[in-house]
């Protein structure tokens, strides 16, 4: 089976890094919002510019309010545990 990780559909931007961005989203098993944030940092330089940093921004501000605003859980932390690459919820 070939690696899905040596093919990109549409451009080449990710193909030019060392590791994609979504091989480490993947390996790390992070959620929705941390990985688009990386996806657009990374590309930034070679597709979408200014746009891609005010994009990550935004996931950035999504992050926020769900772990850390008005109505998050405050007791409560969801990291992917570097050991396991499973997803585990601690208290802090």
């Amino acid at each position: 089976m070939s690696n899905p990780y040596d093919k990109q559909v549409g451009g080449d931007h990710y193909s030019k890094m060392k590791i994609q961005p979504a091989e480490f989203i993947n390996k790390n098993k992070m959620l929705f919002a941390e990985g688009n944030a990386i996806k657009y940092i990374c590309r930034h330089i070679n597709k979408g510019g200014e746009q891609d940093l005010e994009k990550a921004k935004h996931y950035i501000d999504m992050i926020i309010e769900r772990d850390y605003g008005d109505d998050a859980e405050k007791s409560k932390v969801i990291f992917t545990n570097p050991n396991t690459l499973k997803t585990e919820e601690v208290d802090v």
